[in-house]
Parts: C-alpha cells; structure tokens; sequence
C-alpha cells in the first residue's frame, strides 16, 4: 500500500501519532487537509441537522444542491491529503539523484507540486467558505456554533496553505514567480479571514440569544 493510501485509511489515533513522530510525513500539508475535510464535515453536519425541518421547507432545492457540493467537497480535501504525501514523495526522491539534468528536472517538478497542493486547497477552502456563508441565513440556530467552528476552520487551512507556499516559494529561481505567488496566497488568505468574519457575524444573534 502506498504511504498516501496508508495514511488515510489510517485512524485519528494513528494519524495524531504519525504526525508528532520524527518523520516528514504526515506534515503541515497534510494536517491543513485533515482540518479542512473536517471543516466540510461540519458544515455538512450544520446541513444535515437543517433539510427536512418544516421551518426551512423553502430551501430544500437549496439543500441538496449544496449537500452535494460540500460532499464533493470533503472528497476533493482528501486527495489533496494524499496529493501533499505524494509532493514530499517526488522531493524525498529528487534529493537521492546524482547532480545533472534529471536531478534539476525532478527537483523542479517536486517543487512545483509542494507549492501546487497548498495553493489548490486555500482555493478550495475559499469556495467552501462561500459555501457557509450561503448556509449561514437558512440554518437550523442550534447548529450555528458549528457552522461559525467550520468557517474558522476553513479560514485556518487558508493559513497553513500560505505558509507552504512561502517556505517553497523562496526557492523558485523566477524572483517575479515567487513574489506574484506569496501576494495570491496572502489575498486568499485575507478573504478567508473575511469570509470566516462573516459567517459569524450573520449568525450571532442566533448564537447569544
């Protein structure tokens, strides 16, 4: 069984104990797509707990448009787990080439995964986020809590992806390359922070009252 394979079949136990070990994988990649699968899990919880309540009838369309969204979603979040393994995989094995055109070529090929990955998952998280905010006027007010603990979530991720893309950007030969990632992951992270704002704003009144 592939490591990428491995570790998702793996149990929360096992994948807490895999990360505090000293090994590269699973790392930060890995744990912003855990956090960002489960940040999907509870908007679909929020969801789930809200289709089907005679109060929110008119929205059912609404549901199941985005219940299937957000079930995609968390698949999407998923592969990418297995996606950032693979990115430290083709590092791992660039690093063991003798100097030459093949070493150059793999090591290019790994870095533009390791930073491919995290810029995939923060667009992701922001297309979720959007997804919440939608469900943040029609949701059952006793599941708030955990729509407001998705978008933070979802927010976080949107962190942890920036970072990636940093550290790995710095060491892009093209100095215009690096400097246009860092200000896209940055903007996205900033509108994550945003987004996350909102969610909780439109739900407070059902939180504290």
């Amino acid at each position: 069984m592939d490591p990428a394979t491995e570790m998702l079949r793996s149990s929360v136990q096992e994948f807490v104990a895999a990360t505090a070990a000293r090994q590269p994988t699973p790392g930060g990649g890995s744990v912003a797509g855990v956090v960002a699968a489960l940040a999907t899990a509870l908007g679909e919880m929020s969801l789930n707990f809200t289709r089907g309540k005679k109060k929110f009838a008119e929205h059912e369309d609404f549901y199941a448009h985005l219940g299937a969204r957000m079930e995609k979603t968390r698949g999407m979040f998923l592969t990418l787990i297995a996606d950032d393994i693979t990115a430290y995989g083709m590092y791992s094995r660039a690093m063991k080439l003798p100097e030459g055109p093949e070493k150059s070529d793999a090591e290019a090929l790994a870095l533009a995964a390791a930073i491919d990955v995290p810029r995939e998952m923060a667009k992701l998280a922001l297309a979720l986020l959007e997804d919440l905010l939608s469900l943040s006027d029609k949701c059952n007010p006793w599941l708030v809590s955990d729509l407001i603990a998705a978008g933070t979530l979802a927010a976080a991720v949107t962190v942890l992806c920036d970072l990636n893309v940093r550290i790995n950007a710095k060491n892009l030969s093209d100095t215009q390359a690096a400097n246009d990632l860092r200000t896209a992951s940055t903007a996205d992270r900033n509108r994550a922070a945003e987004l996350a704002k909102q969610i909780e704003q439109a739900t407070e009144a059902q939180l504290d009252g």
